[in-house]
């Protein structure tokens, strides 16, 4: 049943991420105040955030994630492209060696799309639309230091002590916790009486180095491909790289290794691992006629790390955890922010259906939330689990079973555009992994028409000759 209406609902979102500012998006429809708790000091436009390192490499915004997004912040896509950010199609602008050896084939008929820009600049739009809005407000530069409440109820959050010494206490009828990796929701439920919850983390090793070019002269002229080398988890040490383009004619090259094969933030080293580490040589040549703008930069904190709040045995009203508080993933397969979006509109909905400070509604958005976190979870833990050293327990039936048949689909999608649709559905988030075993994908896997594999990158001769590539 809908709650009953109070005189003045509050909410409260700690982290000003993309997840959290999307929640705030979604809790300004349905609160009167809404305010957002954030550590750092937010740049005012498109500029780096010091909790933020995994912005300096490259971001995919798959087409569940784009979807999603356009429904929480409607025009939100135009106001990215009109800054510089790219709209690709999947697979028309997509040029990828998966991770069993196939180039994909670049099928122009796709009905997925890609947005594709720095991260500064992702943020610095979503920022500005969501602040914009009156009834949120901001309160940067500040750290919580827990919750306040009982072990039934959460009623908002406390700060540091202030000049006179004495913390204080923002109050709230809804806590968000949308903090990332570093939450501490685990330790702040603990200190209110409930059981440490269920955690579970799988750590291929993989190391980023990510460096951003000048795209070449000509290059700069024409809408360029993804390039995309992915690692084999069969193969280790599995060694990737992604050219992406991003907005003033530049390019931002990631490149990424597990242990015993990790790149460096060493520049001597950047282009040398490109054209001889991987499992082709394209990006590295690519990169022979691009200007490099920076200096390498590396980052290690790449596990899969998933905790289960949704299994917890007890959960208190008025508090929720979303974005990678929940769950985080390797960066290589692009769902974090598409996560984020998709679980800020299953909070929306849950709030819709069953009022928005009515008991137990914390824990029904808990539990939507996990919908699209699993669906991610287990695309990327059925390949990272591969890795020698990635998780004590060896993957899951489940794990081991979508991972096979995604494999044949692979295989399959790269000859075949009707089985890369259905591959494409699942990965770009828009359905759940159940749709690879629908009737028709299972035929185009098994029996369906293949066109042959390729011998080398479908990159077209304009695009090979706007380069330099032979």
């Amino acid at each position: 049943m809908p709650d009953r209406p109070t005189a003045r609902r509050t909410a409260l979102v700690i982290g000003g991420s993309t997840a959290g500012l999307l929640a705030a998006s979604v809790l300004a429809a349905r609160f009167d105040e809404v305010t957002v708790v954030e550590a750092d000091r937010l740049p005012a436009g498109p500029e780096p955030r010091r909790g933020l390192p995994q912005a300096h490499h490259a971001h995919l915004l798959w087409s569940g994630g784009v979807a999603a997004l356009e429904e929480l912040l409607p025009g939100i896509t135009g106001e990215l492209t009109a800054q510089g950010a790219g709209l690709l199609g999947a697979m028309r602008d997509l040029v990828s060696k998966a991770p069993s050896g196939q180039w994909f084939r670049r099928f122009t008929d796709s009905r997925h799309h890609m947005i594709v820009c720095s991260r500064d600049l992702l943020d610095a739009v979503i920022r500005a639309d969501v602040l914009a809005r009156r009834r949120i407000t901001l309160l940067d530069g500040v750290r919580v230091a827990g919750l306040s409440g009982d072990r039934r109820r959460v009623t908002g959050v406390r700060l540091p002590p202030g000049p006179d010494g004495r913390p204080a206490t923002l109050r709230a009828d809804l806590v968000i916790d949308a903090s990332g990796r570093g939450s501490q929701a685990d330790h702040w439920l603990r200190a209110l009486g409930h059981a440490p919850v269920e955690e579970r983390v799988v750590d291929a090793g993989v190391a980023y180095a990510s460096r951003v070019y000048a795209a070449p002269i000509d290059a700069g002229l024409l809408r360029y491909p993804v390039v995309n080398v992915q690692a084999d988890p069969r193969d280790a040490p599995g060694r990737g790289g992604i050219v992406v383009p991003i907005e003033g004619d530049r390019w931002l090259v990631t490149l990424s290794g597990t242990r015993g094969g990790r790149p460096t933030a060493d520049p001597e080293a950047f282009e040398h691992f490109a054209l001889t580490g991987l499992k082709d040589p394209v990006i590295g040549r690519l990169l022979a006629r691009a200007k490099p703008l920076t200096d390498p930069v590396t980052t290690r904190s790449t596990a899969n790390r998933r905790r289960y709040y949704e299994k917890s045995e007890t959960w208190p009203e008025g508090f929720a955890v979303l974005g990678d508080a929940v769950a985080g993933y390797n960066p290589v397969y692009g769902h974090g922010l598409s996560v984020a979006a998709q679980s800020a509109l299953a909070l929306g909905r849950a709030l819709d259906r069953h009022g928005p400070t009515a008991p137990g509604t914390a824990r029904r958005v808990q539990r939507a939330v996990a919908r699209p976190v699993g669906n991610a979870w287990n695309l990327a833990v059925g390949q990272d689990a591969y890795y020698p050293g990635a998780a004590p327990q060896p993957p899951t039936f489940v794990e081991r079973l979508l991972t096979a048949y995604v494999d044949k689909a692979v295989a399959a999608g790269s000859e075949n555009p009707h089985a890369l649709r259905g591959l494409l559905d699942v990965m770009s988030l828009r359905t759940p992994p159940a749709r690879l075993f629908a009737p028709d994908m299972l035929w185009h896997v098994v029996t369906g028409p293949r066109k042959g594999p390729l011998p080398g990158p479908p990159l077209t001769e304009a695009e090979r000759e706007a380069a330099g590539l032979d």
